[in-house]
């Protein structure tokens, strides 16, 4: 995360620190008459010397990156930074990848469906607004000690173990994730935790891309915390890092938006979430069904999901329903959802 706090901070941070957290005037002045012009030009006159995050991004800092109380390399500045990126690009990727699913691939026919809840969309994004700014709470100290050099990420290709690690590191990365997240979900739906922690989530039986990132907060931190204890135990090249962060979120709104494209054995796509959404108790992966085959907890889709006719049609929805009806009064108890008549009326429609 060292690469993009450089890049909020030149284009960003830099001035809005020194506006709002000026440092003593008179003691930049004096660097200012050391250097040789005023726009801080000369890096050995500065208070702090510039070392670029990464050598293949070279930004330059401005002037106003020497104007603050807060230097860059302040804890306290880095975190709130970092804070702040982490919201931030939470909630853009959150709308942008969500809205781009829900309008282009989600099939809207799913509202008629008898689970689907009333005003669902408007609730998912809400849920989800609520829990971001806590889940990139509790995910700062993880970057925040990325940045100050605790973990094992590396700049240079040169600086892996070895050659054929730069490759290795991504499906190192997914078979790590995967197997610590399936622990961490199926331990989410103990009977302790599951009501408390994890049935926000599960409020949406037939969910829409918007219920991606819709979670109770700790729920979604935990969720993540293998992505980021990944680094700390395991080299990561820096920029792969970012690409898989990035990866990680929209792969979170693809298993949600409800276009079954993968009836794959080993793929957890899109058919084996809803399974998991519709049924409580299958499919806990993240990637593959490879932990939930051997854990017992896998769940085939129903070949009916693979089939537009099939799966939008009124006998599916009340098979779904039925069954549906039965797994969630063992697990829940009373169902307090609220479905609305609107979605029972429109129901009737379905041919």
């Amino acid at each position: 995360m060292d690469i993009v706090l450089e890049v909020f901070d030149t284009f960003i941070f830099d001035r809005l620190y020194a506006n709002f957290l000026p440092a003593n005037l008179p003691a930049i002045s004096r660097y200012v008459a050391k250097g040789a012009t005023s726009t801080f030009s000369s890096m050995r006159e500065l208070p702090t010397a510039y070392h670029p995050a990464t050598q293949f991004l070279q930004l330059e800092p401005s002037q106003y990156a020497y104007m603050s109380a807060f230097t860059r390399d302040n804890i306290w500045r880095q975190a709130l930074s970092l804070y702040l990126i982490t919201w931030l690009f939470g909630i853009v990727i959150y709308f942008a990848c969500s809205s781009l699913s829900y309008y282009f691939i989600f099939d809207h026919a799913t509202f008629t469906h008898p689970k689907y809840l009333k005003n669902q969309v408007s609730l998912e994004i809400h849920q989800a607004s609520i829990s971001l700014p806590f889940i990139a709470l509790f995910t700062t100290p993880f970057f925040l000690s990325e940045v100050r050099g605790c973990a094992k990420l590396y700049d240079a290709p040169s600086d892996a173990p070895f050659a054929l690690y730069n490759y290795l590191q991504f499906p190192l990365f997914l078979a790590f994730t995967d197997f610590f997240i399936y622990w961490i979900h199926r331990g989410l739906h103990h009977p302790m935790v599951y009501k408390t922690l994890h049935k926000p989530h599960h409020k949406w039986i037939m969910p829409t891309p918007f219920a991606s990132h819709a979670f109770h907060p700790l729920d979604g931190f935990a969720q993540s915390v293998p992505y980021h204890v990944f680094p700390f135990i395991f080299p990561l090249q820096k920029f792969a890092y970012i690409a898989l962060f990035v990866f990680i979120n929209i792969w979170t709104v693809f298993i949600h938006d409800g276009e079954y494209v993968a009836n794959s054995p080993i793929l957890n796509g899109a058919a084996c979430h809803t399974m998991h959404h519709l049924y409580f108790n299958y499919n806990y992966g993240q990637f593959t069904t490879v932990w939930d085959r051997l854990g017992g907890s896998y769940r085939q889709p129903n070949e009916e999901l693979f089939s537009r006719e099939s799966k939008m049609s009124k006998a599916e929805w009340e098979r779904q329903s039925r069954e549906m009806e039965k797994v969630q009064k063992e697990v829940e108890g009373d169902d307090d959802r609220d479905y609305g008549a609107e979605a029972r009326r429109l129901q009737k429609k379905v041919i």
